[in-house]
């Protein structure tokens, strides 16, 4: 018997696109490319679909970036810190398949929680079971800085919340984006957490050594006091960043912290005081008190999240 059609799925990011595809027996991996490598999206899903042995006619795609018209197949998107742009239609009669379909990253990353387990999991605080009726939230620092929500109708609820205006809540906290102010005008949240936004802080601070995000976690266990300090800055504002996501979306159902930087400091997020950050909103900490902060370790939760939406359209043939 011939196996059916496959879907393709695909996290784009601003610096890997992960691909895999949903079949009736499950879901396969397929390979990691670096965005940079490609000069547009049609030319790196060629790639990849010429390594695979099955036929595909849908590809779902999840954008690091706003997406107009969102799961059409008259959807557009740009990635926001890459040069990649999305237009669908043409994109699949481009690659030869019945339709590419278009989300946002992090609506994908939303889709993916309900199928999230125990072992998927680092609690960071707050009681171990959530609201169920309620809705839950996600954030994650990457070469952006993603947030999305699920409803409690199983819908994902997207915007551009990264790019909100960053507070601060210490004295010491001011004086920094007084500097960074300074540098770039608009301070908005993604502008510190992010990878280029760990390394900013690292250098504001007065740190020269650091190009990237893993240089800097390399220095903090090296005992580097300037990447410490940096490091405690991000978490600072990640905990007050996400207070303000719960607060904002009401989601009593949990928060979940995920992107590309965090699952590779679970010691350090863990002994960051990151909760404490967290539910510190005055009057409304003990409503913050009663959702769970947890860090999500899957290796990769987006494209979960697109399988669960492949099976939610009824787009896998079983």
């Amino acid at each position: 018997m011939n196996e059916p059609p496959a879907v393709l799925i695909g996290d784009i990011g601003g610096t890997n696109a992960r691909f895999a595809l949903v079949r009736k027996s499950g879901l396969e991996t397929l390979a990691r490319l670096s965005v940079a490598d490609f000069s547009d999206p049609a030319t790196a899903l060629k790639e990849i679909l010429s390594e695979v042995n099955v036929p595909v006619r849908v590809a779902l795609l999840a954008v690091a970036g706003p997406v107009q018209r969102s799961g059409t197949e008259k959807a557009g998107a740009e990635l926001t810190n890459a040069g990649w742009k999305f237009d669908a239609k043409p994109l699949a009669e481009t690659l030869g398949l019945e339709k590419v379909l278009l989300l946002n990253d992090f609506a994908a990353q939303a889709l993916a929680l309900p199928q999230l387990t125990a072992e998927d999991l680092v609690s960071l605080g707050g009681p171990t079971e959530a609201d169920p009726e309620a809705p839950r939230a996600v954030l994650g620092p990457g070469t952006g800085l993603g947030i999305a929500a699920l409803l409690p109708d199983d819908i994902p609820l997207v915007g551009e919340g990264g790019h909100a205006t960053l507070a601060a809540t210490t004295d010491e906290e001011a004086d920094l984006l007084a500097d960074l102010r300074r540098l770039y005008g608009h301070v908005s949240a993604e502008r510190v957490l992010c990878g280029d936004g760990l390394v900013t802080l690292y250098r504001t601070l007065g740190g020269n050594h650091a190009v990237t995000a893993a240089d800097v976690t390399a220095a903090v266990r090296q005992q580097d006091p300037v990447a410490i300090e940096a490091l405690k800055f991000f978490f600072g504002f990640l905990g007050t960043v996400a207070g303000n996501v719960a607060l904002t979306f009401g989601a009593r159902g949990g928060i979940y912290l995920t992107g590309g930087i965090l699952p590779r400091l679970v010691s350090e997020v863990s002994d960051a005081g990151l909760y404490e950050r967290f539910v510190s909103k005055g009057r409304f900490r003990i409503y913050l008190e009663g959702i769970p902060l947890r860090l999500v370790i899957h290796s990769n939760p987006a494209l979960l999240g697109l399988a669960r939406q492949a099976r939610r359209l009824n787009l896998v043939s079983f």
